[in-house]
């Protein structure tokens, strides 16, 4: 879980750390077994220090840190039927998936990447842990859109565990939009520059795959950094730590999946029953 993972990280080598500081990715031994390579303490110091999960920075801007519980909204009429799910990130180590199933959870997303010079220690043990027991997963890219273009993040996701595949078992990629963790709320892009690095990142990942990445994103940063329109083109994966989904992002009229909570670990809600949570994870664009 998010918050026992936290404390359990443990400050050793700041060896292993300088190679991402010098803009290196962790190997791809690290990246390919339960236990990474390197030594447990320095794979820990680097996800301590390079891994921003999904809605950290949402949670920190916008006053969310600690989360109701969920109750929908009757009045909400959009909601037809809904499909629990999770997202993790290499905070959250290597994952109990029998427990999470257990839970009644369904799909997740599992953070690949960030920027160009950081991939998730624990991806496989996540990304192909929840596949065996029985989940529909996909996997998240962390957008620093001031470091390198659009396509060159894209194909690195890509490269790095963001593939898709419409065999009902995988999720669209995912690409998290949201507050810069070192410096300027949107990363010192102007609007307009913003949404040409969020349409480079999409066409190119569409190029790749047939498929558009979902845009995870809260309405408050959006409207603040981007304010166009991809609501034709890429699901909406909204961030509202509340009873309700409330007001969207510019440019979409209905969303997919709704993070409504991130206790005790990233709580998700397909908007949707399971068949088309099926569909979702098969068709092509």
């Amino acid at each position: 879980m998010f918050r026992d993972r936290r404390r359990g990280l443990i400050i050793a080598a700041a060896a292993a750390a300088s190679l991402l500081m010098a803009g290196i990715a962790i190997p791809a031994s690290a990246s390919q077994s339960a236990t990474p390579a390197g030594g447990q303490a320095s794979v820990d110091k680097i996800v301590q220090k390079y891994d921003h999960p999904m809605g950290s920075q949402i949670r920190l801007h916008e006053g969310t840190k600690d989360m109701p519980p969920r109750t929908f909204d009757p009045q909400d009429v959009t909601i037809q039927a809904s499909v629990a799910g999770i997202d993790v990130s290499g905070w959250q180590g290597n994952v109990d998936w029998a427990y999470w199933w257990g839970q009644g959870k369904r799909f997740v997303w599992v953070k690949a990447t960030e920027g160009t010079g950081y991939t998730n220690p624990y991806f496989n043990q996540q990304y192909n842990g929840s596949y065996n027991q029985g989940f529909i997963r996909g996997a998240y890219h962390f957008a620093l859109p001031n470091q390198s273009s659009g396509a060159t993040q894209a194909n690195y996701f890509s490269s790095h565990g963001g593939g898709w595949s419409g065999d009902g078992k995988t999720l669209p990629g995912a690409m998290d939009m949201e507050y810069n963790p070192y410096g300027a709320t949107c990363y010192g892009l102007s609007k307009a520059a913003m949404t040409n690095w969020i349409r480079d990142f999409s066409n190119t990942y569409k190029a790749r795959w047939n498929k558009y990445p979902a845009i995870y994103t809260s309405t408050s940063w959006w409207n603040q950094c981007v304010g166009s329109s991809f609501g034709a083109t890429n699901p909406l994966w909204v961030a509202r730590y509340a009873s309700s989904v409330g007001t969207l992002p510019i440019g979409w009229s209905y969303y997919t999946v709704w993070q409504y909570s991130s206790s005790p670990i990233d709580q998700n809600s397909f908007n949707g029953a399971y068949d088309r949570l099926k569909v979702f994870a098969t068709n092509h664009d």
